[in-house]
């Protein structure tokens, strides 16, 4: 096969950086210097092995013997039938061998073996032998590098001038060096001492109190001084790598607890955006210059710090250890909390500073982690972030964060990463009235006025000075209304957006209950064109059956909050919405459903108190009838609450008054059984249920009972305090709530004149039940003795 491998071109090999140039050189000089070593030592255990050979000793006779152990029984017994005793042999072979065991290839030479003497001298010589047919290679000279000189030039022309310069070989030299270091340690090392444990732990304390100091120090200059000491920043990051074991896992939360004080204090209160080419080469003051290089320094440290951080939660999430890390896998997770608790705080105090985007991409996936204290840590940074952000960027950066995760996890998140949206902002800002539109706008004169009103040298000033003030307007730190408006309707599409795709794809989904919860809460601000179906799907979602009782109260609220504010110009009715609630009132008790009463509260204000020309007389007499009557079978609380509901009802809707007396009569009879609250005949029964409210062990029950009996008036001996009347149900419901199992209010204790009569009379009692029972024993033991002993013997018997 041909070659087609082609020689770059001149081209190429100028593309190509100096860099790699710079490396392919080093490798094949590595290579060659490899080469040469292995060569070098393969020479030298030759020159050994020869050394070795020439210096042999001759082996003496025990040695021989010795190694005639292991031959066989057999061999054995056939050098034992040819070898002959010394007394056997004649003199003239005694002699004989005398003399040859005076010679050394005698000594040299296996007796056992039946070999001519000469054979095992050749053997012996063979050795040496091998070893000089061994090709030689003859030692090269050094390699020569040609210097080039000045060249002379002659009558011929120019003659160039070079001269050799020999290249040393120290790789030799070195290795030598090495092995002799090596010995020489080997020599000088000495034994650890060992240390007890209270030895090891004082040593421990001593490190860490270094630590401690020297990170204040670092700390205490940058806070001084920031703009000169900006570098010691660098220093005070590196000791994020701390190696020492023994104190690794303390000093770097330290630090990074440091780091992130330091940055919330010297942070400025703008943005800081990298310079321009030109603003690079144009000339500024030391001052200006100085800025910029403090600016830089303290933007680029800032990235450095969170890029620590981050990769601090990753190693914990991927469970990663690396080599040179001193720290165990268990304090990952001690980091890896302080690392986060580092990244909510930055979250939290400087939204409006570089990289706040990333920190915002780091903290929201945590919302769904599996640790607890992770999840809440971020879940509270991010409320906070919620109420304080007046503005609105950081809020819309995280929603978009919080939609994308939802999105790209296909709906299998926590239902508080969806809860968070209840503590956006965006509804009380929208409520807000702004300084702007109470402040009197200014007005410019238009061309035209100041060409008929105004000299040339009047329009000069006034346009000098309506730029002044345009200039200084701009400059003001509050934002425009509109400005805001415009972020918080971006805010509201990506909410909403997030709600209806989990409405249409995920109903089944646990962040149904967030999501309706969501659309309760912001449902008057949805646009008219979707009022219709998104009704529809609610209604849907009731009728299935497949909510829980809290999940279908949310449907309802959200409906009436769509109908109650933009959703008035609408011709709608929502009876399926209120027969539903009417029907399943009853499933409220005293246990667990006792918390969904704050919901049932707010769905019954905004059905009547809100809706008031839209409601008929016979909803509101069967509501209040069937409210009276869930008032006996719940809380304190609850009752307290439902019966302020009530006060409302009867103080709204005319004619209420009927179901107070006992006379009145109508057409048909009460139906309680009845699920509709139109046709049960409400008008025909009584409040009943009051007479047993007034005898309620609870005093705020009782109060509100004896009110409404008398029909619920506003002045008069009848009327409620102005602390109960003038508070709304749901925050009666949270104000006499008893969660910490406490009666509440509390109930007054005795007084303590009465506790002193009651133990004096308990004691005097005693006394003289004690003086009785001893006098009756007396008498019986003394004055009766031989009847007594009778007693206890037939008592034994």
């Amino acid at each position: 096969r041909k070659n087609t491998k082609r020689v770059p071109s001149f081209r190429k090999l100028l593309r190509t950086s100096k860099i790699k140039l710079d490396n392919k050189l080093k490798n094949k000089q590595y290579k060659q210097q490899s080469a040469a070593k292995k060569y070098r030592k393969e020479q030298k255990k030759l020159r050994e092995a020869v050394r070795d050979a020439i210096s042999r000793k001759p082996f003496p006779l025990e040695e021989c013997k010795k190694k005639q152990v292991g031959k066989s029984a057999k061999q054995e017994e056939e050098e034992e039938e040819d070898a002959l005793p010394l007394d056997m042999m004649d003199e003239d072979d005694l002699k004989l061998m005398e003399d040859l065991a005076q010679k050394a290839s005698f000594l040299t030479r296996d007796l056992s073996s039946n070999e001519p003497v000469h054979v095992k001298k050749r053997k012996h010589e063979g050795v040496i032998e091998k070893y000089e047919k061994v090709p030689r290679r003859m030692q090269t000279e050094p390699e020569k590098e040609l210097i080039h000189l000045l060249p002379i030039k002659g009558k011929g022309g120019i003659i160039p001038q070079t001269m050799e310069k020999p290249v040393l070989n120290v790789a030799q030299d070195e290795e030598e060096d090495t092995e002799e270091m090596e010995e020489a340690e080997d020599f000088n090392e000495e034994p650890l001492p060992v240390l007890t444990p209270e030895e090891m732990a004082a040593q421990r304390r001593q490190k860490l109190q270094e630590r401690k100091m020297h990170i204040a120090a670092l700390a205490s200059a940058i806070l001084s001084e920031p703009d000169n000491n900006i570098k010691k920043l660098k220093e005070l990051r590196a000791m994020l790598m701390e190696q020492d074991p023994n104190v690794a896992v303390i000093v770097r939360k330290l630090v990074m607890v440091s780091l992130m004080e330091i940055f919330k204090d010297i942070a400025p209160s703008y943005k800081i955006r990298p310079l321009t080419e030109a603003e690079k080469a144009a000339k500024v003051k030391k001052e200006t210059q100085k800025l910029r290089e403090f600016e830089e320094g303290l933007v680029s440290q800032y990235k450095f710090y969170l890029e620590n951080l981050e990769q601090t939660i990753k190693d914990w999430k991927q469970r990663k250890l690396k080599k040179s890390n001193v720290i165990s896998l268990k304090a990952y997770k001690g980091l890896a909390e302080i690392a986060v608790k580092c990244l909510c705080e930055l979250l939290v105090a400087l939204p409006h500073f570089n990289f706040h985007n990333n920190i915002i991409v780091l903290i929201v996936p945590l919302m769904n982690d599996a640790s607890k204290m992770i999840s809440e840590l971020c879940f509270e940074a991010v409320k906070k972030l919620f109420k304080q952000d007046k503005l609105g960027y950081a809020s819309l950066g995280v929603v978009k964060v919080i939609s994308g995760l939802i999105r790209g996890r296909n709906y299998d998140v926590r239902p508080e990463v969806l809860k968070v949206f209840l503590h956006l902002r965006i509804k009380e800002v929208e409520l807000q009235k702004d300084s702007e539109d109470i402040a009197p706008k200014k007005k410019f004169m238009t061309y035209k006025e100041k060409r008929k009103n105004l000299s040339r040298m009047q329009r000069k000033w006034k346009k000098a000075e309506e730029k002044l003030e345009r200039e200084l307007l701009e400059a003001e730190a509050s934002e425009s209304k509109q400005k805001k408006l415009k972020l918080h309707t971006e805010t509201l599409n990506i909410v909403f957006v997030t709600y209806f795709r989990i409405l249409k794809k995920a109903q089944k989904s646990p962040l149904l209950p967030a999501v309706l919860e969501g659309l309760a809460k912001f449902a008057h601000l949805i646009n008219v064109e979707f009022f219709d179906d998104l009704l529809i799907v609610l209604h849907s979602l009731i009728a299935s059956g497949g909510l829980s009782y809290r999940e279908s109260l949310h449907c309802i609220l959200s409906a009436f909050h769509i109908l109650s504010g933009q959703g008035d110009v609408l011709n709608i009715d929502p009876m399926k919405f209120y027969t539903h609630l009417y029907k399943t009132l009853f499933s409220l008790h005293a246990g667990g459903t006792n918390d969904d009463i704050g919901i049932v509260l707010q769905c019954l204000d905004v059905m009547f108190a809100k809706r008031r020309k839209q409601v008929s007389q016979q909803r509101a007499l069967a509501f209040l009838k069937r409210l009276s009557t869930l008032a006996l079978h719940v809380l304190p609380n609850s009752s307290v609450g439902i019966l302020a509901t009530s006060r409302v009802l009867m103080q709204t809707f005319p004619r209420m008054d009927l179901l107070l007396d006992n006379e009145s009569q109508g057409s048909g009879v009460y139906l309680p059984e009845l699920d509709e609250p139109e046709h049960c005949n409400a008008q025909n029964t009584a409040l009943w249920e009051l007479h047993l409210l007034q005898r309620h062990y609870h005093p705020t029950v009782q109060k509100f009972a004896a009110h409404l009996v008398v029909g619920a008036p506003t002045e008069g001996s009848g009327a409620l305090s102005l602390d109960l009347s003038q508070r709304p149900a749901t925050e009666l419901f949270e104000t006499y709530s008893m969660r910490g199992m406490t009666f509440n209010p509390p109930v007054a204790s005795v007084t303590p004149r009465r506790k002193d009569t009651f133990s004096q009379m308990d004691s005097f009692i005693d006394e003289e039940l004690n003086k009785q029972l001893q006098q009756h024993i007396s008498e019986t033991v003394v004055h009766k003795p031989l009847d007594f002993a009778q007693h206890l013997k037939e008592s034994s018997l």
